[in-house]
């Protein structure tokens, strides 16, 4: 978004990202990172490429029944033999292997993702006692599937992160391809779980309910990651956080004068909360999902003000309450 008005730089100079986006000082406690808690990640796709014939894959589907039944889709098959027989011919296939090798060579070592998704666990754990750690797996799907994540188990699709400029990538527009790369493995994951503690009201089907819902997911992912730059939860580049940050007030009016945060019209909703390359109702240089990044703001000034703790925040349903206790104003309007 190329500034709309000039006049609103020298405010994020003064405040910068505001209410928890510093990333100084950012290093969890010590009393979350003492905790007992380790994270193993299971490399499947190496056990896969290893197998050579229908019989050793079925053992593999037996030994790991989640994955089998969640990533594999166990159900769209009549039995075992048939997806053992369809994965062998995958893994035969020529292309499918010089995938495997690419994936090979870019997440050979995997341990610097592992001790992040363990930093993060702990940090969730802390904050949620009743969170238990999953299955983490990593495979290579020839594109079919990115990341699962349910209560049991996690699967990383490591194909579709490598990165942009690649010669392999995803069938995605470049918007959303960009946004596959190692950085952004650990918060797409913390923002999957976030969901299971997003409480909300399902009658409330306003944009507005829409704005705290991925504000609530946005500030759970920096709780818990704190030190991982605001890019890399929201998908923004650092230049689009800035000019959003610039023309905040801008922003914000064209919401309050188009009366937008009671809207509920789902097209209409979609425009501001929906995958896409730019928010054209605002202008074809404004980043797609201003919506979320709004919210985002409203529900960082929320805690800001009234002091919740985030087991707390996150189970508050009421979007209305959020965003009144917020007192939210641009970071322009009077700072």
């Amino acid at each position: 978004m190329r500034t709309y008005s000039a006049r609103y730089f020298s405010f994020l100079l003064i405040i910068a990202f505001a209410c928890g986006k510093k990333e100084e000082n950012c290093e969890l406690s010590q009393e979350i990172l003492a905790q007992d808690l380790t994270v193993t990640v299971t490399r499947l796709e190496q056990d896969f490429y290893n197998a050579q014939s229908a019989e050793e894959f079925n053992y593999l589907l037996e030994k790991h029944p989640e994955f089998t039944k969640e990533y594999l889709q166990m159900d769209l098959y009549p039995n075992s033999d048939s997806l053992a027989e369809d994965l062998l011919v995958i893994h035969q296939d020529s292309a499918m292997h010089v995938l495997y090798d690419s994936v090979q060579h870019m997440y050979g070592d995997f341990l610097e993702v592992e001790k992040e998704l363990e930093t993060a666990f702990k940090a969730i754990k802390y904050y949620f006692p009743q969170f238990h750690v999953p299955k983490i797996y990593t495979f290579v799907s020839g594109f079919n599937s990115d990341l699962i994540v349910t209560d049991e188990l996690i699967v990383i699709g490591l194909d579709y992160f490598l990165p942009p400029t690649h010669t392999f990538q995803p069938e995605l527009p470049r918007y959303m391809a960009e946004r596959y790369d190692r950085p952004f493995i650990v918060p797409m994951i913390v923002m999957a779980i976030s969901a299971r503690f997003n409480e909300t009201n399902p009658l409330d089907n306003t944009l507005l309910a829409e704005m705290i819902y991925y504000g609530k997911s946005y500030h759970f992912t920096k709780a818990i990651l704190p030190c991982t730059s605001d890019q890399y939860i929201i998908g923004y580049t650092p230049e689009a956080i800035k000019e959003s940050f610039d023309n905040e007030e801008l922003i914000w009016s064209h919401f309050v004068e188009n009366e937008l945060l009671y809207e509920t019209n789902p097209f209409e909703i979609r425009k501001y909360i929906g995958e896409a390359p730019f928010t054209d109702a605002i202008s074809t240089k404004a980043p797609g999902r201003l919506g979320r990044w709004l919210g985002w703001n409203i529900v960082d000034d929320y805690q800001f003000n009234q002091d919740v703790p985030l087991d707390v925040l996150m189970a508050e349903p009421d979007a209305e309450k959020i965003f009144r206790g917020s007192g939210y104003r641009p970071r322009g309007a009077g700072s």
